[in-house]
């Protein structure tokens, strides 16, 4: 008889045990996806770490606690989560308070830069982003999208153009973002 088979092993503690672990996660967290999450968690740990499962009932005591795991892990994140959103409310009063009510452009027109922006496929509005908010230069936006520093240089001038091309559609006045907009929604660039 050769070594037991892992797969079979999991299906039978899975199959043995799932009744049990559902009810002790649904009896711990606040919705049913909240319960599915910590399941597949808990179980997924137990597949990678198969060696590891006692036999018998044992194996459900070893689960309960990773599940303990896991849900203590779930709400240290959530608390994080929430700590940092009320961070940056906190941060945003602060800049809105010392801007001093300073008009920007986005303030004139608000919803049509943003309209301009969400018509931007998906992959041009991340490239805008990371160069605009996250504030990452070409070698390291290269590295965050796994292509190289030549590749993100011609997308992004793709990217502006196809931008400054819809704001120019949009009818916003393309001359405050400067004359290299007006360039490119011109197509001279």
């Amino acid at each position: 008889m050769g070594p037991p088979d892992p797969k079979r092993r999991f299906e039978e503690i899975y199959t043995a045990h799932y009744p049990d672990l559902l009810a002790y996660v649904r009896r711990r967290t606040g919705s049913p996806d909240d319960a599915a999450d910590a399941l597949a968690e808990t179980f997924t740990t137990a597949w990678r770490r198969l060696d590891d499962v006692p036999e018998g009932h044992d194996a459900r005591l070893w689960l309960y606690g990773v599940a303990r795991r896991v849900l203590a892990n779930g709400r240290r994140a959530e608390t994080r989560r929430t700590e940092l959103a009320v961070r940056l409310r906190a941060e945003l009063t602060v800049w809105a308070e010392r801007d001093g009510g300073a008009r920007n452009a986005a303030e004139d027109d608000p919803g049509g830069i943003r309209a301009a922006f969400m018509r931007l496929s998906p992959d041009d509005r991340e490239l805008l982003s990371l160069v605009s908010w996250e504030g990452l230069d070409h070698e390291e936006i290269a590295t965050v999208m796994g292509c190289s520093r030549g590749a993100v240089r011609l997308r992004l001038h793709r990217a502006r153009k196809r931008l400054a091309r819809e704001l120019d559609s949009a009818g916003l006045d393309l001359a405050r973002y400067g004359s290299r907009a007006v360039a490119l929604a011109k197509g001279d660039v």
